[in-house]
């Protein structure tokens, strides 16, 4: 039943609408580390942005979590703080980076140009 009332793509602020910079289509693995808990999870990027990615997983974690996170890819590693910004019970979650350290957006940037010209 696409776009009923209930559709996540109808509600005023869903993160699609929120979003200002162009999200691509990403495939890597993931690590998010909730530091308080030390909760490690693994999932799968399945979009990513210069402002955050989405994470395939089943379990995930509570919306407004501060967590680390870790994008794996052939082409290198991406680490950076983050925030839990929306979930999808048993789905996935939205993450966004939270001031990642200058070395690291380097890496960001090099995927996301290499997206940006695949697209």
């Amino acid at each position: 039943m696409p776009n009923s009332p209930q559709s996540p793509m109808n509600a005023p602020e869903s993160p699609r609408e929120l979003r200002t910079v162009p999200r691509y289509s990403f495939i890597a693995t993931v690590d998010i580390i909730e530091p308080m808990s030390d909760v490690r999870i693994s999932g799968r990027v399945s979009e990513i942005s210069r402002k955050g990615c989405y994470v395939d997983i089943l379990n995930t974690l509570p919306k407004d979590t501060l967590v680390r996170i870790r994008v794996v890819r052939d082409q290198g590693t991406f680490d950076s703080p983050g925030k839990i910004i929306y979930v999808l019970d048993r789905m996935g979650m939205g993450v966004a980076f939270l001031d990642p350290p200058a070395d690291q957006l380097l890496i960001l940037d090099s995927w996301l140009i290499e997206l940006s010209v695949i697209v």
